[in-house]
């Protein structure tokens, strides 16, 4: 069963992702805002991927002199999810 995280994105044009996973595996991503080619591109290349390999590869990447940039949002993203996983695991 996949499920879907609707996260606000911080510091970056992109205003939300809407990221659907599956076994720790990313089925689907969804951009609202932010620079339509490069971000089908970042989806094109993460669906299929496992949310670690997603978040290591993505993760400090910066945008210009921003201190964050959409695949590092994503990155953070993925990192809450996990975060929210392991708690929900330990309250069982």
């Amino acid at each position: 069963m996949s499920e879907i995280i609707n996260y606000m994105t911080s510091g970056t044009c992109c205003r939300q992702m809407n990221v659907e996973i599956e076994n720790d595996i990313i089925k689907d991503v969804e951009f609202i805002g932010g620079c339509n080619g490069n971000l089908k591109g970042i989806k094109n290349l993460i669906i299929g991927m496992n949310i670690n390999d997603v978040r290591a590869k993505l993760k400090g990447i910066m945008c210009g002199s921003k201190s964050t940039s959409c695949p590092d949002q994503l990155a953070i993203c993925l990192e809450e999810y996990l975060k929210i996983k392991a708690e929900q695991k330990a309250n069982v």
